[in-house]
């Protein structure tokens, strides 16, 4: 028996990178995934929805089909987002409005028309995907730091709202993860070896932290084993954000 048999899970952005990894785990522990994304899931084991973060006819619409395809609804796995480089005189206004519209009003979208059929679970719970820049002063991250600081903010906002009404909801912070949108940053740098041997050292555990990793993490949130956790920010950063070591001799 998986932890998830029986149970019902959407994941936003499950089509590639840290989604992709939730997805299969979730999957691999018994339950019926739908897989919300711009992009089609190659895993055939999905259910593969269509679905942009940023219109909320579009939400509301592949969270019902998932409904409509399985009966019901227990997980939402909030983990659609993009990044942003810069100081905060880097970006304009649009970028902003962009950026928070889809990592954090975007999470709104999904948990907004998840709500009724969560409230129908005896399991239900959201992970919702925040990140080290919430917690960690990071440089050139100006404003995807705000955005994914607003997604911690708002994960204890709405533990606050709906533990009553037995809806967990907790949060993940990845530290720099070996994933698409890394590997894409790493091949604009000047010197890529470089810059990833930079990212990998101010992790402390020496590493990129891994899409498998981060899956495990969510899988422990979304649990109904984890019944009692709730407003919850759980790091996978390798201590980055708490640990403090002396160099290495």
């Amino acid at each position: 028996m998986g932890d998830f048999d029986g149970l019902v899970a959407v994941v936003t952005g499950g089509a590639s990178g840290i989604g992709a990894a939730i997805a299969a785990r979730l999957a691999e522990g018994g339950a019926r995934v739908g897989v919300l994304d711009l992009a089609d899931s190659s895993d055939e084991r999905h259910l593969s929805v269509h679905a942009d973060v940023s219109d909320d006819a579009s939400v509301r619409a592949a969270v019902q089909r998932v409904v409509d395809e399985f009966g019901r609804l227990d997980i939402v796995v909030n983990n659609a987002g993009i990044g942003a480089q810069g100081t905060v005189a880097d970006n304009d206004d649009a970028e902003w409005a962009r950026v928070f519209d889809i990592n954090v009003i975007g999470m709104a979208r999904v948990a907004r028309a998840a709500l009724p059929h969560l409230r129908e679970s005896p399991s239900a719970a959201i992970v919702n995907t925040s990140s080290i820049a919430a917690t960690a002063g990071l440089p050139q991250r100006a404003l995807y730091s705000a955005s994914k600081g607003a997604v911690l903010a708002l994960t204890r906002a709405m533990a606050a709202d709906h533990v009553r009404e037995g809806i967990r909801v907790n949060c993940v912070n990845p530290g720099t993860a070996d994933t698409p949108w890394v590997g894409r940053l790493l091949d604009s740098a000047s010197d890529p070896q470089a810059e990833r041997a930079a990212l990998e050292a101010r992790q402390p555990h020496g590493r990129l932290v891994s899409a498998d990793e981060v899956a495990d993490a969510v899988a422990y949130l979304a649990s109904p084993r984890s019944g009692s956790t709730t407003g919850v920010d759980l790091a996978v950063d390798g201590g980055m954000q708490t640990l403090r070591l002396r160099p290495a001799q």
